[in-house]
């Protein structure tokens, strides 16, 4: 650290240093003293230049350093005096003895105390600095996350073979491509790696280096629609979305919004897994803007951007790398013959997709178990493999999972391609349809994952002993969705136990008109529309349909008539993809559905609380994400808990919610109550402790809410609290300690809290409190006092990738 010469404590140290020096030898009667404080001085001399140094730096007051200052001033006078003092004069000599050990006693004290006062106080004014840009931080992103990042590339497998010729030369085609609209398409048959290899290109150094923030990765495949891919790039940017008048107006609005943003940095646009009827799309995303690159992934070629960079399956050698890693197969392993290994790669054909499947479903089996996949593969022998091959290759890998498992991934094709499957949503219809509870639902997605069948994405990381899977997605490549809709599809439509509809524009099946009544036997009915569906429903008679699931892109939907006649329905799942939120029309007819017990909405306006008269006497369970509550219950002639009678767990999550309604509170039968992410939430409703069965309570990142009520403690059977980046949160009940049946309380970012009450002394049922470094000193003295309360120290991380 540099040393500031000319600063005030250092120059006045060093002038006390050389007249001691120069003085001692004169001043014979005081050389033991004048000795031992030129040790002193010398040993604390680099430490005082180095303060002022920081003083200078950080802009400290000058009175941090004044009296050791004036101290040393006088020290110098008091030595030249000293070395005056003639030999017959003791009474002089004892007073300047005196004096001279009191300036070393003075400052001694202040490096050893004064100094640690300081640096204690500067720390914590420090910590007080980091907690207000954290809480500013904290309390910014969440309004972000929901406005950005919605484009960013995802990450590659970690473990990838035979792709880093192929990245090389990506590099030399695209890093230094400077001309105007360059593009090009990488081609290969399904599961190649095509999207991997994309990923693996826009998480490379080099390409961050040149494209930095500006890289944009869009997933097309089978029906992509210009206005949402054009609104998720205004999203992920930041920018406004401008209301456009036509397709022509959108096309020219995103042209100006590239040429914005290529001022910074050059443009990486990546549009993946393009379908042939797409390429028309592409087009419209071709300007003559320099520094501007769009990479495309097709399993077919596309002639118009030039020739292809054509992605070949893997050689033998890296084909069996990929399927030893996959199956965890050690090299020390006998049973398995090289023979073996080779016929089963040789049945994928080099396809990274079926190796990682075939692996995964093979780890840690018995040899047996090897020998009959490589006779199952051994008829496919051909280098050169079509997606319908990939998928028998597939099919042998699925054939090997457990029948309640095989029923799970099934089910993952109830839900649009590409498109994250919130992990919530599978849990409640596995939990209505095959009775699994949470912990086994989530069980059922990992062993998904494990074989390679599914992937997850969790958005959010909380505490590793909690159940919380509402930040948990499911994606699944389109093959292996393919490969699910196969497994749905063998019998004919009126038989089907799973029945898939996607209705687009006018374009219906012919059974959809072709009768006045038309009969099923699915007991799981998902139906997906698109922005052109005009078309009247079908007349259908689903009387067996206990899980409906809805996926919208509509700006306003009529629900079916035919759902009067789903008296055995116990899930509705209703999901809008488009970029606005859906308003829902003929909401009533929920009031025929006497046997629902689980609601999930995601993206819609909720009116019809307060106007439809529906009463869900029945439902236990009601999920909200991202969508426009302040109509919900407002103005309502019934009372909440008449229409909720029996609900035991609500979420509100990322929710556009002004306030909660005081009749919430007379829902006795909550048992779970979780709101999250509702950033214009200020306040809770007094008569929140009136919910006497309430065991969890989450309020995660609600950066508004200033005070919890001092009803809050009428939650006698409250287990668990999660206060989680409450950023405005200032103070807790007073009587926070009437809460008897705590055991755990989440407590990270709180940063406004500084003081805890006295009452959290007679939380005798608390056992955990998750906090982060800045809140785990409020709660050290309760542990010291409680050595049965264990602190749950999680490190904050100070990252700012999430702006970007």
């Amino acid at each position: 650290m540099a040393m500031v010469l000319d600063a005030v404590a250092g120059k006045v140290l060093d002038e006390l240093l050389n007249v001691i020096v120069e003085k001692k030898e004169r001043a014979v009667k005081f050389r033991p003293t004048l000795e031992r404080l030129e040790g002193t001085l010398k040993s604390i001399e680099p430490l005082a230049k180095q303060i002022d140094g920081l003083n200078k730096r950080l802009d400290r007051p000058p009175e941090e350093t004044e009296k050791l200052i004036e101290q040393m001033k006088k020290g110098t006078k008091l030595v030249k005096a000293c070395s005056k003092v003639q030999w017959w004069n003791c009474c002089n000599k004892a007073n300047y003895q005196e004096e001279l050990e009191e300036l070393e006693a003075c400052i001694d004290r202040f490096f050893k105390y004064d100094m640690q006062g300081q640096t204690n106080r500067n720390v914590l004014e420090a910590l007080v600095v980091i907690k207000d840009v954290h809480a500013d931080i904290r309390n910014f992103a969440p309004r972000r996350s929901e406005l950005s990042g919605v484009c960013l590339p995802p990450e590659p497998p970690a473990f990838t073979v035979g792709l880093d010729v192929h990245l090389r030369e990506l590099k030399l085609k695209l890093l230094h491509a400077h001309h105007v609209a360059s593009v090009l398409t990488v081609t290969g048959t399904g599961g190649s790696g095509k999207s991997t290899l994309a990923k693996k290109f826009c998480w490379d150094q080099d390409v961050k280096g040149k494209f930095k923030e500006n890289i944009f990765f869009i997933t097309f495949a089978k029906s992509p629609k210009l206005n949402t891919i054009v609104q998720r790039l205004f999203q992920h940017t930041g920018y406004q979305t401008p209301e456009f008048q036509s397709d022509d107006d959108m096309i020219y609005q995103l042209e100006h919004l590239l040429k914005k943003i290529v001022e910074k940095s050059p443009i990486l646009l990546v549009l993946d897994d393009v379908w042939p009827k797409s390429v028309s799309l592409v087009d419209k995303f071709v300007f003559q803007i320099p520094n501007y690159t769009i990479l495309v992934t097709s399993r077919f070629a596309i002639g118009e951007f030039g020739p292809p960079y054509v992605l070949k399956p893997l050689d033998e050698t890296n084909a069996i790398k990929l399927l030893r890693h996959s199956a965890s197969l050690d090299e020390s392993r006998s049973d398995i013959p090289d023979d073996v290994v080779k016929k089963i790669v040789r049945g994928c054909s080099g396809s990274p997709l079926a190796l990682r499947v075939n692996g995964r479903s093979l780890s840690h089996k018995q040899a047996l178990f090897w020998h009959n996949r490589a006779q199952a593969l051994s008829t496919g022998h051909s280098i050169i493999v079509s997606s319908d091959d990939v998928l028998t290759c597939l099919q042998k890998s699925f054939e090997d999972l457990d029948p309640k498992v095989a029923e799970c991934f099934r089910d993952l094709s109830l839900f649009p391609e590409a498109q994250r499957i919130p992990a919530a949503a599978l849990v409640d219809i596995w939990a209505e349809l095959r009775e699994e509870d949470d912990g086994s639902a989530m069980e059922k997605i990992y062993e998904l994952v494990n074989r390679n069948m599914a992937d997850i994405v969790v958005t959010r990381n909380t505490a590793s002993d909690t159940i919380d899977y509402n930040y948990h997605y499911v994606t699944q490549h389109g093959l292996l969705r393919d490969l699910a809709i196969l497994q749905t599809s063998q019998e004919p439509t009126e038989k089907r136990n799973r029945l898939i509809i996607d209705l687009s524009g006018n374009n219906l099946p012919e059974w959809w008109t072709s009768q006045n009544e038309y009969h099923i036997a699915a007991s799981t009915l998902s139906i997906s529309t698109d922005e052109a569906f005009t078309s009247e429903w079908c007349n259908l008679q689903p009387t067996e349909v206990e899980v409906l699931v809805l996926n919208l892109r509509e700006k306003k939907h009529t629900l079916p008539m035919f759902m009067k006649k789903m008296n055995k329905l116990k899930v509705l799942i209703i999901t809008n993809y488009d970029f606005y939120r859906a308003e829902l029309e003929n909401f009533e007819l929920l009031d025929y559905l006497s046997d629902l017990k689980r609601i999930r909405l995601e993206k819609v306006s909720i009116p019809f609380l307060s106007k439809t008269g529906v009463q869900l006497k029945n439902l236990q369970k009601f999920s909200f994400f991202m969508c426009n509550m302040n109509e919900a219950f407002k103005n309502s002639t019934i009372k909440i808990s008449d229409v909720l009678p029996n609900l035991e767990e609500m979420n509100i999550d990322y929710c556009d919610m002004l306030q909660l309604p005081n009749g919430l509170s007379d829902i006795v039968s909550l048992k779970r109550l979780s709101i999250t992410n509702c950033h214009k939430l200020s306040a809770l409703p007094e008569g929140i402790g009136k919910l006497v069965n309430l065991e969890s309570l989450r309020l995660t990142s609600c950066t508004s809410l200033e005070e919890l009520p001092d009803s809050i403690t009428g939650l006698q059977k409250l287990k668990f609290l999660d206060i989680s980046d409450c950023v405005s949160l200032v103070k807790l009940p007073e009587n926070m300690g009437e809460l008897s049946s705590l055991e755990r309380l989440n407590y990270i970012g709180c940063t406004r809290l500084n003081e805890l009450p006295y009452s959290v002394t007679e939380l005798g049922g608390l056992r955990v409190v998750v906090c982060d470094e800045m809140t785990t000193a409020l709660w050290e003295p309760f542990r010291t006092m409680r050595g049965d309360i264990k602190l749950d120290v999680t490190q904050v991380d100070f990252n700012l990738n999430w702006l970007l």
